[in-house]
C-alpha cells in the first residue's frame, strides 16, 4: 500500500470551490479540446484516492456526493468544524481506518438519526451546529437518559447502547461521529436518510 499523508484541507480548498465548480485550471487543461472529448482524471501524480471523484464532479446531477471524501487510512489533517458544518449530505464518510471512522451528519429540523444500537461499537458524537435533544438507554424502551444539547456538547456511546439524537432546533444539526471499530462502509454517502 502506498503511504500518501494527506492535508485534506489544503487540497479540497485548492481543487474546489464552494459553488461546486471546478476550478479555472481544470477548466484550462482541455480548453483546446472539442467538449466531452476527453474526461480529466487525476493522473498527474495525485494519490489513488481522488482519482475517481472529479469525472462525475463534472456533472451536475452527482455534484452534491462526488468530491473526494473517504481518506482513509492514510494520515489526515482536517478542519473538522468546516467540514461538518459545509456537509449538505445526511452522512458523509470522511476518514475510514482499520479501527476507526469519521462520519459527518446533517440532520434536517424535526428529524432525527433514528433510534439504533451498535453491539460491539463504541461511538463519540459531537455537535457542530444546532439544537438537539439525546436519549440513552440499555434497551429501546428504556431510554432512561435524555439531555437537550448544543454545539458545547459531545456525547459518549458505549457499545451496545441504545440511542438517538432529535433535532430540536430551527436550524440543521450538524455533527460528526466518530466509530470504533469501523461502522460504515468506506466511502459511504448518503444524500438522505436512508
Amino acid at each position: 500500500m502506498n503511504y500518501y499523508p494527506h492535508d485534506y484541507d489544503n487540497y479540497y480548498n485548492q481543487n474546489y470551490n464552494f459553488q461546486n465548480e471546478p476550478k479555472n485550471k481544470y477548466q484550462q487543461m482541455y480548453q483546446n479540446e472539442s467538449p466531452n472529448k476527453y474526461q480529466p482524471t487525476y493522473q498527474n501524480g495525485y494519490p489513488h484516492t481522488y482519482q475517481q471523484g472529479y469525472q462525475n464532479f463534472q456533472d451536475p446531477r452527482y455534484r452534491t456526493n462526488s468530491i473526494p471524501t473517504d481518506l482513509g487510512p492514510t494520515p489526515s489533517t482536517i478542519n473538522i468544524e468546516k467540514r461538518t458544518e459545509d456537509n449538505p449530505n445526511y452522512r458523509t464518510t470522511l476518514w475510514t481506518g482499520n479501527n476507526l471512522q469519521l462520519t459527518l451528519m446533517n440532520i434536517p429540523v424535526g428529524e432525527s438519526i433514528g433510534l439504533e444500537v451498535h453491539p460491539n461499537i463504541d461511538q463519540f458524537i459531537k455537535l457542530e451546529e444546532g439544537h438537539g435533544l439525546v436519549e440513552l438507554g440499555p434497551t429501546k424502551n428504556e431510554l432512561s437518559f435524555k439531555k437537550e444539547i448544543n454545539s458545547n456538547y459531545a456525547v459518549l456511546i458505549p457499545a451496545g447502547t441504545y440511542h438517538n439524537i432529535t433535532n430540536i432546533g430551527n436550524e440543521p444539526l450538524k455533527l460528526y461521529s466518530i466509530y470504533a471499530p469501523v461502522n460504515h462502509p468506506k466511502g459511504t454517502i448518503n444524500i438522505t436518510k436512508p
